[in-house]
């Protein structure tokens, strides 16, 4: 996530300056988080914390673990991949094929994908 998407996500909580946390107490403070479900407290306008309800917080942990179980397979896959590449680069004769691939003319047929092996 780049960091302005970040700063974004930020500006958009209810704001609370910390000189209300004091003067309100944390009764207060748990009051907004419970109406709004999460609250920034700021210092001299400058970002200091996110306090979140217990709902909140299940409900990004669980929209993180959603995204990791929607990854993971992906990076499985690209893994196989690279190993099967790596593995046929490690192989004896590895060198003399790249050799004879290299020494002969190309064989593109007009039909040049990204990621075609030969």
């Amino acid at each position: 996530m780049s960091m302005t998407l970040q700063l974004d996500a930020i500006n958009v909580l209810r704001r609370t300056p910390a000189s209300d946390v004091k003067k309100l107490g944390w009764r207060g403070v748990v009051k907004t988080v419970q109406r709004e479900g999460k609250v920034l407290v700021t210092n001299h306008d400058a970002p200091e914390a996110v306090i979140l309800s217990p709902q909140e917080y299940e409900s990004i942990k669980l929209a993180l673990e959603q995204a990791a179980a929607r990854t993971e397979p992906s990076l499985d896959a690209l893994r196989e991949k690279f190993d099967a590449r790596l593995a046929a680069l490690q192989a004896p004769d590895a060198a003399d094929l790249l050799r004879s691939v290299m020494q002969g003319p190309a064989k593109l047929d007009g039909k040049v994908r990204a990621g075609d092996t030969f």
